[in-house]
This record gives C-alpha cells, structure tokens and sequence, in this order.
C-alpha cells in the first residue's frame, strides 16, 4: 500500500521516481533556475513524498526530483557541471571528495537553524568539520539479508555468503567500496585499508566464491531476495525492511564481524540556482516531524535525536537492532573513508572482480 500510495501521490507531484530502489539516473535534467523551484538529486524510495508535497504548499514553491544509482554516479555528474541541482544526498566519504574538490558550496547557519536537532554524536564528523558543507539525513548498516524458509537457520556471519550451500543463490552490492569493504572486515582487514595486497586478498577472495554470485545488484537485492531470486543478499538495512513489510519470511542481520555505517548528508552543489531555497528546503528535512515522517516511510535510522526522543519514530522501528543498532554492535561499524591515489587501487581490483565474477 506505500508503494501504491506513493506513486499516486508522486504523479500529483509532477515527479516520477522508479520504484523497487533500482534508483535509475533520470534522463531529465533539472527545469530551468527559477526562485520558485527547487531540482534535487537524490537515491530514489528515499524520501516520503508527502514531505515534497508539504514542503511545496507551505512555501508555494515546484520540486523536481531526480534520481542517481550510486554515488559515483552523482560524483560524475556533478563534476562534468552542476545541470542545475540545489541539494543533493552524497555519502559520507564522497562529501570529504567533493569539498576537497570544491564541488560543494558552503552552508549558511543562520538560515539552518535546526540543525540543533541533530544528535551530537552525529555532528562535526571528520569527513565535514564544523558541518560547513553538509548536514546529516539518514544513516545505514550494511547487512544481510536472507530468507529464513531458504536457509532453514539465522546467519550472523558475511561467510554465509561464501557458504557452498547457497551456491548461485547470493546477491552482492554493485558497489566498489561497499562491497570491498564488507570483504576486507571479513578478512580481518579496514574497509578503508590502502594495502595493495589486502586490497589485492580481497579481490582474489570474490573471484575464488564467483560460483555463489548470482549478481552484483544495483541496489537491487531486496527485490531479488523477495522474488525468491536469490537467498541472500548483500544489502542496505532500509531496503532490507522495506520488502520484510511484505514477505515474514525476510530477515536482516549486521555480520559479527561488524559492518559498514553510512550517514546520507544534505549539501548544495556548487553553483545552484536556488541557494537560499535549497537551505529553506534542509531546514525543512530537520523539523522533527518530517525527519520522523521520511524515517518511519524508508525504514532507515534518523539522526535527528528530538524527534526520537519524542517517539515520533515508530517504537518498532527503534526497538530493531537492524536499524538502531545496540551499542556492542555500534562499536563494529565503521565509516567508508575518502582513499586518495589509493582509490586507483580498488578501481583496478573491482575490474578485475567483475571481468572474473561475470556477473554484472
């Protein structure tokens, strides 16, 4: 019923946003700069639309919305030339990219008063000191998810993935450094390690279980793992929650061998037509209603401590440790780190791992 809900209420909109998270690049580009329109750039299913829909009445205003299927996909983009966005939703270690880059304009405070709404914990991080160019939206784990009926017991561990037993019957994210480093924990190494030859253990490692690999999913492994496509998957926990609304036979698990935390941020690329709005527009995100209302829609976890503390969140939602995770398992996750030069090291090895796999 969301989903049905959604569109109906994105047609209204006059935005279309492909469903299922296959999070397909619109081929539109942003409408033409006027004070009364605001062009973003965001994952797709990753906001309530009747957010859009209220932020568009209280301030007379037209969103568009446009949709990427990676971050390296919104890093390209912006860098050819911002076509026209006024916000975007970059992940953590791609912020750190573009500020180095200058591809981000700098936040005025004054005109995003409730970032004091954020928990602390979640502020001043070391990928945006001072928060000057960002602000937090939504964060993540990356886990597994599985179906129970298919392997007749709870996985707790990224080996199942490699389990001889599932052969053909796994999912892996079509994503470098999500991938990668869900590999190199297993392996007892950083996700953000600049080894060659750990990087190089984890290529070899993907290679040698191909036979387990059904695909490298586009963010797409929820709806193969609810198709029954395959049985586990590699996965973002709110995409995982999302299809367990549908199918009780889902689960999702944060491997003990810890994990992977990503925190979306809000930022306004460089040269946007609507500058002070796409402010307006963050400050908006951050009442805790709207905060509440786009968590509770995408299953994700807020950072937004007022409207938690206000049980504005659903009490199901807070009281999953796939979502807010219990401080043991908190303490396992780490953040994807920009890799400098090093970059060029995985770019390589993820070439290497597709030629190898052959399931692109």
């Amino acid at each position: 019923m969301k989903r049905i809900l959604t569109l109906i209420l994105l047609f209204c909109l006059g935005v279309f946003l492909p469903f299922g998270c296959t999070a397909n690049q619109s081929s539109t580009p942003p409408t033409a700069p006027t004070a009364n329109v605001l062009n973003i750039y965001n994952w797709s299913t990753y906001i309530d639309p009747e957010v859009l829909k209220a932020f568009e009445q209280k301030y007379q205003v037209k969103v568009n919305y446009d949709t990427y299927d990676s971050a390296e996909s919104l890093y390209a983009k912006l860098k050819a030339g911002n076509p026209g966005y006024d916000v975007a939703f970059p992940p953590d270690y791609m912020v750190k990219i573009m500020v180095k880059e200058q591809m981000l304009e700098e936040l005025d405070p004054a005109n995003i008063a409730n970032i004091k709404n954020i928990e602390p914990k979640f502020l001043n991080p070391p990928y945006d000191p001072g928060n000057k160019y960002s602000i937090p939206y939504q964060w993540i784990t990356l886990g597994i998810g599985y179906n129970i009926k298919k392997t007749g017991e709870e996985i707790n561990s990224w080996s199942a993935l490699i389990d001889p037993k599932y052969k053909g019957k796994v999912a892996l994210l079509d994503d470098m450094r999500h991938t990668m480093g869900a590999v190199l924990m297993y392996l007892g190494y950083s996700p953000n390690t600049k080894n060659p030859e750990q990087i190089k253990k984890a290529q070899d490692f993907l290679i040698k279980n191909k036979d387990n690999i059904a695909a490298f999913a586009p963010d797409t492994g929820q709806q193969l793992l609810n198709q029954g496509e395959v049985n586990l998957t590699m996965e973002y926990s709110g995409d995982i929650f999302q299809v367990m609304a549908e199918n009780p036979d889902l689960r999702y698990v944060i491997p003990k061998e810890g994990s992977i935390i990503g925190m979306d941020n809000m930022v306004i690329p460089k040269g946007a037509p609507n500058k002070k709005l796409a402010e307006t527009f963050i400050n908006f995100i951050l009442e805790p209603e709207n905060s509440a209302k786009i968590s509770n829609f995408i299953d994700y976890a807020s950072p937004n401590k007022v409207a938690i503390d206000q049980k504005l969140i659903d009490a199901e939602n807070l009281k999953n440790p796939g979502i807010y995770p219990p401080p043991e398992i908190f303490d396992k996750l780490q953040y994807l780190q920009d890799l400098g030069e090093a970059t060029q090291l995985y770019d390589q090895a993820w070439t290497e791992i597709k030629a190898g796999v052959g399931n692109g």
